[in-house]
């Protein structure tokens, strides 16, 4: 076998000249021998020399050199595909054309006429069969004697039959069998790879022949995919994906790329089309700028706006290095879409410098997605986190309302609904800044657009997990009951540019969700999608313990979109528009003012209380309450303490 294995490798390993120059050979030998075996069926004669032996020398070298000349030797065996039945029949077609015709002008003996026929018959089915056994036998040294993974394609579509395709001519994988729940293929062959069934695939992760799932269903429903992931569940199975074929086209990603399940496609609900005016009516040739560019949402933003074509895209975010990366991004985007790109590096809360910005650049539209949003960090920050999500919002409100942008949109939070934590607090806070302002008369039109976690956003709990798995554990869980929404980033991004043209003034819009998640339960299916099993009492020889580390300061259990009960549907399916209680602008001025003077003074208690005077449902606890005023003793005690002398010895 060690033999055979050299043999093969050094096979594989010539050079492309060399492989042409051996096919070649093998081809001036095998004609001579296609056309006695023309004369002998022709004649009926046995396997003797033809009655004009010059034949024998001249149809070898003819054949080979219009072949050659082609490029029919120019072709790549393992990548041989049906255009190559026409090049062969084309080659043959014109050799033996110039054969029967030098055979009439020879003056030598007579040649039937059907032994050219012959002869093309035997030259069209010798080189397809040897061209398309080569590849089989390409094919099977490869999968059976590398070091290629066996796996099994689960969707024996067009998708399917591609990748197979792309997989067996390159990569670290090798399609040993196709799964599909269409009854009618089952037992049937695609590019000589079996389709079998559920439990063909069962009976072959048994036998220790699989243990690599690809899933290739780019069509399929989300609720459809989340059947077959929880099937595979239960196999114990490494569950990978092929890329969508927009990606591929694209050029985002090839065919042959394998990658993990993004647990994006099992979540939430199957996207809803975009309504194509509501994504033009608020961008289209106008002046846009996003606050907040270099998040993960506002990021997302930015590249779905580019493609809607507005006049201009200014981009303003605090951390340079976001902004450097994200105007490196989209400059060749935007030169591609006549779309001019400017960049503004600073806070939300320099009122200079969006005053000069809005005014420069005569900004139209305005996303606000500026905001601190991590719930522990901004909860051991209220002074940050508030100045920043309710100062900032307030500051570019007003400015936007005094250079006479036409509509302002907030990114908000379902934690801004009923809030156990400062961070939704705030983003409540900030929206009513904006109901206020649209409820006392406004040329600007302010909305907000409130949803729940989105995946694959800076502090989104997917990445973590994956990457515990990656590291052997342990995944981490607040609470077994805990639950969230979820939502795509491009999904969100794009519902907020519908939501944003939909508004008349101080709408909150509510984005569909779908069914919410117990993170458990994510936990658990990510664990099994990368092929391995759950450690608990019940089987003490897992891979993977899932750990409960307790809710963090201001978690709750679960979120809510809604403060009151009552919503209304809109011209789009996933969008919903709420009108909630206010605070007349009159009286929210007077409590800004006093929030300012507590966050001048440093005063973190203060400043929770006075959330809870004004925000529904946020309650400070006796708890969080006698914490702080700890915090408030200590650092009195520090700032009345006599510093000590220091002595030079």
């Amino acid at each position: 076998m060690n033999i055979f294995l050299r043999y093969q490798s050094k096979l594989l390993s010539l050079p492309r000249a060399a492989k042409q120059s051996l096919m070649i050979g093998i081809d001036l030998l095998a004609f001579p021998c296609a056309i006695i075996l023309a004369f002998a069926i022709r004649l009926d004669t046995g396997l003797t020399l033809p009655l004009d032996s010059w034949l024998i020398f001249a149809a070898p070298i003819i054949t080979v050199a219009v072949l050659y000349f082609s490029n029919f030797y120019q072709m790549v065996v393992r990548y041989l595909g049906s255009e190559t039945v026409w090049s062969i029949v084309l080659g043959m077609t014109v050799a033996t054309a110039v054969l029967a015709a030098l055979a009439y002008m020879w003056p030598a003996k007579f040649v039937p006429r059907s032994v050219f026929i012959i002869y093309w018959l035997l030259g069209v089915l010798y080189l397809g069969g040897s061209r398309f056994l080569m590849r089989r036998y390409l094919y099977w040294v490869v999968g059976s004697f590398g070091s290629r993974i066996a796996v099994a394609i689960y969707g024996a579509g067009a998708a399917g039959a591609q990748a197979a395709s792309a997989l067996q001519n390159d990569g670290d994988f090798w399609p040993a069998v196709f799964v599909d729940d269409d009854k009618r293929l089952h037992g049937t062959t695609i590019q000589g790879i079996k389709v079998l069934g559920r439990d063909g695939l069962c009976k072959a992760v048994e036998e220790g022949t699989i243990d690599t799932v690809l899933l290739s269903m780019p069509s399929i429903s989300r609720r459809t995919r989340l059947d077959i992931v929880h099937f595979l569940e239960t196999l114990h199975v490494t569950v990978k994906s092929i890329p969508a074929l927009p990606d591929i086209i694209n050029g985002r990603a090839y065919i042959e790329d394998v990658r993990d399940v993004a647990i994006e496609d099992l979540l939430g609900r199957d996207s809803v089309p975009p309504n194509e005016k509501l994504l033009h009516a608020s961008v289209k040739g106008k002046n846009v700028l996003v606050t907040g560019a270099g998040g993960s949402i506002g990021s997302e933003l930015c590249r779905q706006l580019v493609l809607l074509k507005p006049e201009r895209l200014i981009l303003l975010e605090l951390s340079e290095y976001a902004l450097y990366a994200l105007e490196r991004e989209l400059s060749p985007l935007c030169e591609e879409h006549g779309v001019e790109l400017d960049a503004a590096l600073g806070s939300v809360l320099n009122r200079k410098l969006i005053v000069s910005t809005l005014r420069k650049y005569q900004v139209q539209t305005v996303y606000h997605a500026a905001a601190y949003k991590h719930v522990p960090i901004v909860e051991h920050n209220i002074q940050s986190g508030v100045d920043n999500n309710v100062s900032g919002t307030l500051v570019m409100a007003e400015e936007a309302e005094r250079a006479g942008v036409e509509r302002f949109i907030l990114i908000s939070t379902d934690k801004a609904v009923r809030p156990t934590n400062v961070m939704g607090a705030s983003k409540r806070m900030a929206e009513l800044v904006l109901q206020s302002f649209a409820d006392r008369g406004s040329n600007t039109i302010f909305s907000m657009v409130r949803f729940g976690n989105v995946l694959g956003s800076s502090g989104s709990v997917v990445p973590l997990f994956r990457q515990q798995i990656r590291a052997g554990g342990p995944v981490t869980v607040t609470h077994p009951e805990v639950t969230r929404y979820f939502m795509t980033i491009p999904e969100a991004a794009q519902l907020v540019i519908q939501a944003g043209s939909m508004a008349n003034g101080g709408e909150v819009f509510v984005l569909d969700m779908g069914e919410p998640v117990r993170i458990f339960d994510l936990a658990v299916t990510m664990i099994h999608l990368m092929g391995l099993t759950v450690r608990d009492c019940d089987n003490l020889d897992g891979d993977i313990e899932v750990q409960f580390s307790g809710l963090r300061a201001g978690e709750k259990l679960y979120e809510e979109l809604l403060i009151g009960e009552q919503s209304v549907g809109t011209d789009h399916p996933a969008i919903m528009r709420a009108h909630e209680e206010l605070i007349p602008w009159g009286e929210l001025s007077n409590i800004i003012g006093s929030m300012r003077e507590l966050l001048h003074e440093g005063d973190d208690l203060g400043v929770r209380r006075l959330l809870s005077q004004c925000v529904a449902g946020y309650i400070v606890s006796e708890a969080a309450n006698a914490s702080l005023d700890e915090q408030r003793s200590q650092l009195q005690s520090k700032t009345q303490r006599p510093e000590k002398s220091s002595h030079l010895h």
